[in-house]
């Protein structure tokens, strides 16, 4: 993967939440758990989102084999002392962006492209 992919792909996904928005998927379990610990209201989840970088890159795209029609592309963030593990989607178009991952990693994040 090379940074002008990414960079290009994290240009467009910013631009489409801009203007059609982005679908947490705070329902789930982790994500959940996630956000009551560390106390990350949704405002302040969408700010981590348009702030990912290049170098926040772990992998993707990845073949979406569920639900969210495009391929998934998976960051991660240091948040008060915890690396967060962020996983995107494009989503369908002329729809919303997803989020479908936002929770603490489980493993250690391999960063490629830092």
């Amino acid at each position: 993967m090379t940074k002008d992919i990414v960079q290009s792909f994290l240009d467009d996904f910013k631009v489409k939440m801009m203007i059609l928005d982005i679908v947490f998927l705070n329902n789930r379990v982790k994500n959940a758990q996630t956000l009551a610990l560390l106390e990350i209201p949704v405002s302040k989840q969408k700010q981590i989102i348009e702030e990912l970088a290049i170098e926040n890159y772990s992998e993707g795209p990845i073949e979406d084999t569920n639900f969210v029609g495009s391929p998934l592309w998976v960051f991660g963030k240091s948040i008060k002392g915890h690396e967060l593990y962020i996983k995107i989607s494009m989503g369908l178009p002329n729809r919303s962006t997803i989020c479908i991952s936002f929770h603490i990693a489980e493993f250690p994040i391999n960063y490629p492209l830092k």
